[in-house]
């Protein structure tokens, strides 16, 4: 595989994760579980006016993309964070970070000389 190849597939491996958490809601979901543990539904909507139907809506974008998996206990569905796909776009934006940081010293060198 080369290097672009391999670029193209980050970007189309990491694309769900960031469409996923760039929506509000999703993102205040992925925050509760990620504090307070794995949680039901009713769990999730306490003392929030979005209703059981919008979080399960949103929890089946957050598991489709990896980032939330939804564990069947009696007549509940818990629902937990899945660390690992966190960690892989933090990873990413970790490594963007760095081309950034690489491309910006070359130019503060280049203005500077």
């Amino acid at each position: 595989m080369t290097r672009g190849s391999q670029a193209r597939a980050k970007v189309r491996g990491s694309a769900p994760v960031f469409a996923a958490l760039g929506d509000e809601t999703r993102l205040a979901i992925v925050a509760r579980l990620s504090t307070g543990g794995p949680r039901s539904i009713a769990g999730l909507t306490e003392g929030s006016t979005v209703t059981r139907q919008a979080i399960t809506k949103h929890l089946h974008v957050l598991a489709g993309a990896g980032l939330v998996r939804g564990v069947r206990r009696g007549r509940e569905r818990i629902w937990e964070l899945q660390a690992r796909r966190l960690d892989e776009a933090r990873q990413y934006l970790a490594e963007i970070s760095k081309h950034w940081d690489v491309a910006l010293d070359s130019l503060k060198k280049f203005v500077e000389d």
